[in-house]
């Protein structure tokens, strides 16, 4: 439960009601598995489950937003971490840091290389424009505010345009202190929806990130594999106003003092020990239906890892290692490259498992469980059928929503489409506003304008818009819009070197490459827009219409199925109760909380994998070249056998990165893995390969998440960097 001030608000229909109470009862009475994202408030009717596994802190804790350990977690708004020090010290994955250090970064100052340590507050330096640490406050439930005005004769348009105006009237009241970001966000495909209010520290600092060649080791090689060598960590400080409030990036503001912080375990876990993770997961789709997980492995990953792979051939053909193009364009290949590889994994473990006969299975029981009942089929039935229609819809133009959804990786296009549009959406009320565009967002607009400074290289980005534009051109007609067809002369006949010679023209007669200019129209309107003589602004003046309109179409069907995912969820929760299982809610990048154990596993026949590595692995993958490239210093130190006090004992030497049973997913990343006492003992970054199926299907023997080792990073602190001051202020325990 919450506490009171922070107590969960229960306003929903009261027919909703029985069956989410029947999932707690449940929740506490039956052994469940080590799956599950579970929401704070589920926490306390898991008490039995967590003791067992070895939980020494009270569960209700778990449930207090406003109580250790829950509020020394923080979000990243894409990545997790957590409050370290009493002077706002941030700890989160390297990867999570690599965009502020690549922003920092210069060809003579390549912080990606060397790493960066501050050795004192004067010498921390901004993150990149729109950094921020999100720190959750209050989580309500306001199903039926959200709700009001809906009705089942309600058209898809007009659903979601009532369900958008009431999240925004909701987020507007959460936001009127001006200190906070709150959102709106669904749970159970919308059966529920809950008001979540997080205080929004705006003034974020880099403090301290190892070099590449310990924080990225084994770099994409190594990427969702085990055995893993991966010294994944960083630091940001929160500032805030003399006053205690957030405020702008200013010398005057003081480091942020967190309500709790957690403790770093220089002890550690051993094998077989409790850990739970904390953290902000991104998304799962473990309800979605037969025909969802098929067009998503037997289409959309396919196609889309293809893009990714031709993207990054494009920067670095275009762009030369050490560069300042190839630097500007780091993150941005860390990004493709992670996903490209989890797409290609995903397609791979999906076509050896039996993932898809189960589901197949799981959707014919829930289909004859509902149809034995004559109530359950009035009840359930349409909205299977309803659903199944509505896929069908969807999938339709997906390889025109496919091409749609990478060209944005053309920066400077996409920069005027995004201007122009905040013009349009100017002339509106702020309530009506897109999101993304009203008030609440221009500082974040704002910067985004100015980091394309630090990420964006010309060639690189022509290349990319010429690419982008050949795949679009091989859409069916139908599918293509005529202001791109007419602005960049593409037809049936498709011709490369006139559309390139376009695509040269434009950006040499456009000043949007320049920040001033960029920023200068941030306040034009849209008279001047249209006058314009910008090729790329008069591109995505003549394309707004079209755009427009195909957004109008998926609000239409998204509106639809708000309608009737709901309903078929409830059928699922139904059915799940009839069998005495519990149910939990898919990530949707809220605050949630998992819990297993240190445990390795056998992967395939012959192979076992050991739940902890060792810093003697280091000397045995290193060969001098990137990414297996650790530096001098680490070898000698490991090769002399210098472990300080951060021994395994099991292991006889200090561990690198650990296996548990954790359940996670992309979000996870940052995550504090904590020990019985909700102690770090360390950050979770990545998965096992048998483990990239898990957004869709988890398997409790194969599924594991990776976590480097707390006794690792002290490790790399002590001994690698000098980085003492920051030992001295965390509180490191034994």
């Amino acid at each position: 439960m919450f506490s009171s001030k922070y107590r969960l608000q229960t306003t929903r229909p009261s027919r909703q009601i029985p069956i989410l109470f029947s999932i707690l009862v449940l929740l506490a009475t039956n052994s469940v598995a080590d799956e599950g994202m579970w929401q704070p408030h589920q926490l306390p009717d898991l008490s039995d489950k967590l003791r067992q596994l070895g939980l020494e802190i009270d569960p209700e804790n778990l449930s207090r937003l406003d109580q250790f350990p829950m509020n020394a977690v923080v979000s990243l708004g894409g990545c997790s971490a957590s409050f370290v020090s009493p002077q706002g010290l941030v700890v989160t994955n390297h990867h999570c840091v690599y965009g502020s250090v690549q922003y920092n970064s210069t060809p003579e100052n390549n912080l990606l290389e060397d790493g960066f340590l501050a050795k004192q507050l004067s010498e921390e330096i901004p993150t990149a424009p729109g950094t921020r640490v999100y720190v959750t406050e209050e989580v309500t439930d306001v199903t039926s505010a959200v709700l009001a005005g809906v009705s089942a004769s309600t058209s898809g348009i007009d659903r979601y345009k009532s369900i958008e105006a009431n999240r925004k009237a909701l987020i507007a009241a959460c936001e009127s202190s001006g200190n906070h970001r709150c959102g709106v966000s669904s749970f159970h495909g919308g059966m529920e929806y809950f008001l979540i209010k997080r205080l929004e520290v705006r003034d974020v600092r880099l403090v301290y990130a190892p070099a590449t060649s310990i924080g990225k080791y084994g770099g994409d090689i190594d990427n969702w594999q085990w055995p893993r060598h991966t010294g994944d960590f960083g630091f940001y400080r929160a500032y805030v106003g003399r006053d205690g409030q957030p405020a702008e990036f200013s010398d005057d503001n003081v480091p942020y003092t967190p309500a709790s912080f957690l403790e770093v375990s220089a002890k550690g876990v051993e094998d077989g020990d409790f850990v739970m993770g904390v953290g902000y997961p991104g998304s799962t789709n473990r309800y979605r239906t037969t025909g969802e997980v098929e067009n998503e492995f037997e289409w959309y990953y396919p196609e889309a890892r293809g893009f990714r792979e031709d993207l990054i051939s494009i920067i670095n053909e275009n762009s030369a290692a050490g560069s300042a193009a190839r630097i500007a364009y780091e993150g941005t290949l860390a990004s493709l490259s992670n996903y490209a590889k989890n797409f290609q994994s995903m397609v791979e473990s999906y076509q050896h498992s039996d993932f898809i006969d189960r589901r197949k299975q799981a959707e014919a029981d829930l289909a004859d469980w509902i149809n034995a009942d004559s109530t359950r089929a009035q009840q359930y039935a349409p909205a299977l059928r309803q659903l199944e229609s509505l896929i069908e819809t969807d999938q339709a133009a997906r390889e025109r929503d496919l091409v749609r959804s990478y060209m944005g990786y053309a920066t400077l296009p996409n920069t005027a489409h995004r201007l122009y549009r905040l013009a349009v959406e100017k002339q509106k009320p702020d309530v009506e506003r897109e999101p993304g565009y009203q008030e609440r967002d221009l500082s974040r607009f704002r910067q985004s304008m100015q980091a394309i400074s630090r990420r964006y290289d010309e060639t690189v980005d022509k290349a990319t818009l010429s690419y982008l534009l050949s795949r679009y051109a091989e859409l069916p007609e139908q599918y293509r819009s005529q202001a791109t067809d007419s602005f960049f002369g593409i037809s049936n006949s498709f011709d490369q070197g006139q559309v390139d010679q376009i695509i040269e023209d434009s950006y040499a007669q456009s000043s949007l490459d320049d920040e001033a200019a960029r920023l200068a129209w941030i306040d034009s309107s849209v008279e001047d827009f249209q006058n314009s003589d910008d090729p790329l602004i008069r591109y995505a003046v003549a394309s707004h219409a079209e755009r427009t309109a195909l957004e109008l179409e998926d609000k239409e069907l998204i509106g639809q199925f708000q309608r009737w995912r709901p309903q078929y969820m409830e059928a699922i929760i139904a059915y799940n109760r009839s069998l005495n299982q519990p149910i939990y809610a898919d990530a949707n990048s809220s605050l949630r909380v998992t819990f297993g154990q240190v445990r390795g596993n056998q992967p395939k026949d012959g192979l076992i994998n050991q739940p902890f590595t060792a810093l003697e692995g280091i000397l045995g993958k290193d060969t001098g070249v990137d990414p297996f490239n650790a530096p001098a210093k680490q070898l000698d130190l490991i090769k002399a056998k210098q472990y300080g006090d951060y021994i395994l004992p099991s292991l006889g030497t200090v561990p690198v990165n650990f296996l548990s049973t954790l359940d996670i997913t992309g979000g996870n990343s940052g995550t504090a893995t904590m020990n019985s006492k909700a102690q770090l003992v360390g950050l979770l970054f990545d998965g096992v390969y048998e483990s990239i199926i898990g957004d869709w299907d988890f398997d409790d023997n194969k599924n594991r998440a990776i976590s480097v080792d707390a006794r690792y990073m002290l490790w790399v602190m002590e001994f690698m960097d000098g980085a003492t001051n920051l030992l001295q202020e965390m509180t490191i325990v034994d």
